[in-house]
């Protein structure tokens, strides 16, 4: 799981007050990364938290941007230990998406002016989300596990795929104006897409 200011997920609401949250100093590891824009956060399967510091960051303000997500840290150490889905309720789950994701997606579509011609949702294991020259959308139905903003970045996504149909700068472009931070929601999938498999 990963955490990179400004972004957090919109669902992470803050703990009980009274609640106590114990982590370790060696829980904590450092990294600097030249390439990094922000401090990020990065829950590791072990339960070890990663840090990572920016080009011109310091460890001491490593240090205190890790302790004041604490709660956040918490929170998905908790997620790392939930039970896979069982059948039942990944059914369940699935017949949510087929019900509330070409909503979302159309609702979507038309507040940037764009028609989509299909919807599709589908168990897909390698994507989140396609477009065809058609303008056929497929979607995950996974989305539904998302926090809202990753979501919405995922459906901005392939929109904007109905303008270009590649991974251009000016593709990306039309991104950033739709979904603004996106980068944030990317580094979301990138940490925590395969907990969703």
């Amino acid at each position: 799981m990963q955490l990179g200011l400004p972004f957090a997920p919109q669902n992470d609401r803050p703990l009980p007050p009274g609640t106590a949250i114990s982590i370790a100093p060696t829980d904590f590891y450092f990294v600097r990364h030249r390439r990094a824009r922000r401090y990020l956060l990065r829950v590791d399967l072990d339960g070890r938290v990663r840090v990572t510091i920016p080009r011109g960051g310091s460890r001491r303000d490593a240090d205190a941007f890790a302790r004041q997500h604490l709660d956040w840290i918490h929170r998905q150490r908790a997620v790392e230990k939930r039970a896979p889905l069982d059948a039942p309720e990944r059914r369940a789950l699935r017949a949510r998406a087929a019900v509330e994701l070409p909503e979302l997606l159309l609702r979507r579509a038309a507040d940037l002016g764009l028609t989509v011609s299909r919807v599709s949702i589908r168990n897909q294991r390698s994507r989140w989300g396609s477009c065809g020259r058609e303008g056929h959308i497929t979607l995950n139905w996974r989305l539904v596990l998302m926090p809202e903003a990753v979501r919405d970045y995922v459906l901005v996504h392939e929109l904007m795929h109905l303008r270009r149909l590649d991974h251009s700068p000016q593709y990306w472009a039309l991104v950033a104006q739709a979904c603004p931070g996106y980068h944030a929601a990317r580094d979301w999938l990138r940490a925590n897409g395969r907990s969703l498999q």
